[in-house]
């Protein structure tokens, strides 16, 4: 890698530290390229993304940026997850790292916090931010039907009682 990529790098990786919600680092020392593959394809599928950089280079990237204390978790063979969705790279983390020994979490950021390997496992714990949406969206459309519900049902007893009143009448 020569200097203009390294540049290239590190740009590319400070942007991506100021604009990502949330940071986990981890060692992958271990694993096979099926196995990177595989965790690669659950990121992408989860809205996350998974960067191998050299750790020297990410410390350079980190520098004036809000997760500027991970660089501290980057020693031996790390790769970064990040995510815009506070929860989509904890989660996809977590979840590879029960199917695989050797995927090994150290820690992350959420913002300026500082996350441990509990933080991060509590931050996938807690819904994504789409379910969150649709759990709000389904507290505001209840009341509304109910509502919806009450109104229509006084003229639906009405109708009925009509529908009655008729059937009586061609009856007799």
């Amino acid at each position: 890698m020569d200097r203009a990529q390294k540049a290239e790098l590190v740009t590319s990786l400070s942007e991506v530290f100021k604009n990502t919600s949330v940071v986990v680092v981890a060692h992958y020392s271990g694993l096979t390229v099926a196995q990177m593959s595989a965790l690669r394809r659950q990121m992408k599928a989860n809205g996350a993304t998974v960067k191998v950089a050299k750790n020297r280079l990410a410390k350079i990237a980190l520098e004036g940026s809000d997760v500027a204390h991970v660089g501290s978790l980057l020693k031996g063979p790390t790769i970064i997850a990040y995510s815009s969705d506070p929860v989509a790279a904890p989660k996809a983390a977590v979840d590879f790292a029960k199917a695989n020994d050797k995927f090994v979490i150290l820690g992350g950021a959420f913002g300026t916090t500082a996350l441990n390997v509990d933080g991060v496992k509590a931050l996938a714990t807690m819904p994504s931010l789409d379910e969150l949406r649709a759990k709000l969206v389904g507290l505001i459309q209840a009341p509304a039907t109910k509502i919806a519900q009450l109104s229509t049902a006084p003229a639906a007893k009405l109708a009925r009682v009509f529908a009655a009143y008729a059937k009586e009448n061609e009856a007799a």
